[in-house]
């Protein structure tokens, strides 16, 4: 799924975007009959309103025709694409069935239970990977054969864009804490979050999901790898990629050591 931000500065929830699933390894503790099982993906949309970040990949996707976004949840970005009136092929990528389940109450568009590592000859005119999404791809692996599938999956002069925080400004650093968001149903949910560990690029930690009147509670462990502007630009470099532009935060202000973003626009080489 495309993952969350909590308000636009908190880390992803529950789901791999990666080409292993081995990075978010969760745990249902149950402690008495279950009625029903907490389902993250329910709160996804009061977790992440719509906000500047989405504004600034809705004007890339309408000016591009076709379009597949990688880590899509439940398929904010490629509906509001469709309300505006967007024309062309849209593809919406996300390995979370649940989330998935939302995202298809538009049939106008395709989705596909799959991960970064899976996209296959599509020729898109523009992959996105939206909420730090990129940052799943927490292994050397994991980041190498999922940037091969994406430019495999990109037409000629096709762009790639997505954003990872800057590690300069460690925002680590403020993310432990306890948070409640409540739905239109009347259910409540608390989000528990610590970090784990700081080792080197990678940052662990846990989530805690639960929901008053429900038995159980869901702890979800991921990492997070946190990649420099050289980091990325060797990463790039290396799958055939062309840093187009880098900006440092959503209003295309220029990356600083203090900028909260590394947001990237690469493009594969034109034909001849």
């Amino acid at each position: 799924m495309r993952s969350p931000d909590f308000a636009a500065s908190m880390p992803p929830t529950p789901s791999a975007i990666a080409s292993s699933s081995c990075s978010h390894c969760s745990d249902v503790r149950r402690t008495a009959t279950k009625v029903r099982s907490v389902n993250p993906a329910q709160f996804y949309n009061l977790l992440n309103p719509w906000g500047h970040s989405d504004d600034f990949y809705l004007d890339l996707v309408m000016h591009a025709e076709t379009v597949v976004d990688i880590g899509c949840g439940t398929g904010t970005l490629l509906h509001r694409a469709r309300e505006t009136g967007h024309r062309g092929r849209l593809i919406g990528i996300d390995p979370d069935d649940d989330m998935l389940a939302m995202a298809r109450r538009r049939d106008d568009i395709e989705w596909q239970t799959a991960t970064a590592s899976d996209v296959r000859g599509v020729a898109a005119d523009l992959v996105t990977m939206t909420g730090h999404a990129f940052q799943t791809l927490a292994s050397d692996d994991d980041l190498t054969s999922s940037l091969r599938a994406i430019v495999g999956s990109m037409a000629a002069g096709g762009r790639f864009a997505f954003e990872t925080r800057n590690p300069m400004v460690q925002p680590w650093t403020r993310w432990d804490e306890e948070f409640t968001v409540s739905d239109d149903r009347g259910d409540t949910l608390t989000v528990t979050r610590q970090v784990v560990s700081v080792q080197d690029q990678i940052v662990t930690f846990d989530e805690t999901f639960s929901i008053p009147t429900l038995s159980e509670q869901k702890v979800v462990r991921s990492s997070l790898r946190f990649l420099t502007v050289d980091n990325l630009s060797t990463a790039l470099r290396s799958a055939g990629l062309v840093i187009e532009e880098q900006f440092g935060n959503w209003d295309r202000s220029p990356v600083t050591p203090e900028s909260p973003e590394i947001i990237t626009i690469a493009s594969t080489p034109t034909a001849g």
